[in-house]
């Protein structure tokens, strides 16, 4: 009988001193915290848990007007949202392939009625044309391409797309050429940035992912927008490279 008044006392006190509000408020602070994280942890297990499962599924045919457009469907809605947000002149893509993705930019130019398209590839294996597609067979890193590109872009508003071979030192030697085309406000776009495990194909080498850190660790010029993976699956994580001011010096010389 003593101790259960001592015990009734003892929460009295504790009442008046709002400690039980504050350990109630520590307690919901908690779950409420560790409810967050444990949603963000899961919600990345489950998306990379996707990704792997969709990449790994190919060929998923996913298609432009009859044509293969080896994207991911999210990330082409992404180009076509920045395409009429920035209404590019000239929209440069390195690996032509057979041409789906060539294809879906120029029906977007159409659209717009305003743009072209300028594709390289070493192979030449498309079969598609438009009125707006402008076709080169050669190496992307040829001073012979680049100068064709040059009479061709001249020196109209540009962005480029980079989707040829996906190693890291061919990868930053085209971002060291092409970002020269980007204009201000415009984007470099850099592809299949999730290879060496971020989060597919783990035994890949020195991938495009590599090739932007490195790039990024020299140029304050552009910045990476991680507001174009709002659909939170994208084949190109960080690879959204938005040119932000001009280039001041050359960081690779």
């Amino acid at each position: 009988m003593v101790c259960k008044i001592r015990v009734k006392k003892l929460f009295k006190k504790i009442r008046e001193k709002g400690i039980i509000a504050f350990i109630k408020k520590a307690i919901r602070f908690s779950v409420e915290y560790f409810d967050k994280y444990q949603t963000k942890f899961l919600s990345r297990f489950y998306i990379n848990g996707f990704h792997k499962l969709f990449y790994y599924s190919y060929p998923v045919n996913t298609s432009w007007m009859g044509v293969c457009l080896s994207k991911c469907p999210l990330d082409a809605w992404i180009y076509q949202e920045i395409i009429w947000e920035i209404r590019p002149e000239v929209i440069i893509e390195t690996g032509t392939a057979q041409g789906g993705s060539a294809l879906f930019f120029a029906s977007l130019c159409d659209l717009l009625k305003k743009g072209e398209v300028i594709t390289i590839d070493i192979v030449d294996d498309c079969n598609v044309s438009h009125s707006r597609m402008h076709r080169i067979i050669g190496d992307c890193l040829s001073n012979e391409v680049i100068s064709k590109i040059k009479k061709i872009a001249g020196n109209k508003s540009a962005m480029v797309i980079l989707d040829s071979a996906h190693n890291r030192e061919h990868v930053l030697k085209e971002m060291e050429l092409y970002s020269e085309f980007v204009s201000i406000g415009n984007y470099m776009v850099v592809e299949d940035t999730n290879l060496s495990g971020h989060p597919v194909r783990p035994s890949w080498e020195g991938g495009p992912m590599e090739a932007v850190e490195k790039f990024m660790r020299n140029r304050k010029d552009f910045e990476i927008d991680r507001t174009r993976e709002k659909f939170y699956l994208t084949f190109y994580p960080k690879g959204f490279l938005r040119r932000i001011k001009s280039k001041t010096k050359n960081a690779f010389t």
